[in-house]
């Protein structure tokens, strides 16, 4: 229960974190963005773990599952957020989404993980309820759309390798690896695109750096206590603050369908809550 309890709170600082870029990638470019918001949280991993935390970044045996995965996170971020320059906020997490089928369908052979009846019920509803909601058949295949959708692969990857991560090392050690890298990555690609932001630019840009470091820890942290296969659902849940976010910063109204398919997430949701709590045979 703690573990989608901080999955729910994760995607919920996620959605807004990604709204708050998809606003500033319209006038900025995207690597100046990525590099101011991962020095923030870079220097406040190392703030709060201070000078062992650095050690143990240096001498883990984990180095390589470490930047393994913050490659494809960069790959994959990179795609999603150059993609959401030309697409709506609300299709662009829903062709995410499947990242949550494909990290189901991986914990089995690569966790080990025993996926319930009832778990995949739960990730098949909240689907359906992705479907509903955005009307995905609508959707032309274009290079955005594949862009999102080869995004959404290296996502559903990732969690995997969170997972087995987060059985030897902690959440900031996480972190620390991976926003170093990204700055690095981006810093480099910064120094020759940087455009001055305007005050509101820095302000939105900061609020980026804190929410991005929010949803990363309880992430990590939701890692640890809930398995891969529940945390597919729960990432459902941030589709409802999508909308809602579109509908407040860019007027996108919500039809009928859309509550449907939030009606369906819930219901996902509830499932899961009701038979996670229930005893384990």
């Amino acid at each position: 229960m703690l573990g989608i309890g901080l999955g729910v709170l994760a995607y919920a600082a996620f959605t807004v974190h990604d709204a708050d870029i998809k606003w500033l990638v319209s006038t900025l470019p995207l690597w100046q963005v990525v590099f101011i918001r991962s020095v923030m949280i870079f220097a406040g991993c190392l703030a709060v773990g201070g000078r062992r935390l650095a050690l143990r970044a240096l001498a883990t045996p984990l180095r390589g599952a470490l930047t393994g995965r913050a490659v494809l996170l960069l790959s994959a971020w990179l795609l999603y957020y150059d993609a959401s320059r030309y697409l709506p906020l609300a299709q662009l997490q829903t062709l995410y989404y499947a990242a949550p089928v494909l990290t189901t369908v991986m914990a089995a052979p690569l966790l080990g993980e025993r996926v319930t009846r009832a778990r995949w019920a739960a990730v098949a509803i909240g689907f359906g309820g992705v479907l509903v909601a955005s009307n995905p058949f609508g959707v032309r295949l274009s290079v955005p759309v594949l862009m999102v959708l080869a995004a959404a692969a290296m996502w559903g990857y990732t969690v995997i390798l969170m997972r087995r991560i987060a059985r030897s090392e902690t959440s900031l050690l996480q972190m620390l690896f991976q926003n170093g890298f990204f700055v690095l990555a981006s810093g480099i690609a910064t120094v020759f695109t940087w455009q001055a932001p305007t005050p509101a630019q820095l302000g939105l840009m900061a609020a980026c750096g804190v929410l991005g470091g929010l949803g990363q820890f309880c992430i990590y942290e939701a890692a640890r206590h809930a398995p891969a296969s529940v945390m597919a659902t729960v990432e459902y849940t941030s589709l409802v603050w999508a909308f809602v976010l579109g509908w407040v910063i860019w007027g996108d109204i919500p039809r009928l369908a859309v509550w449907a398919g939030a009606g369906l997430i819930v219901a996902a949701g509830g499932l899961l809550l009701v038979t996670e709590r229930g005893p384990r045979p």
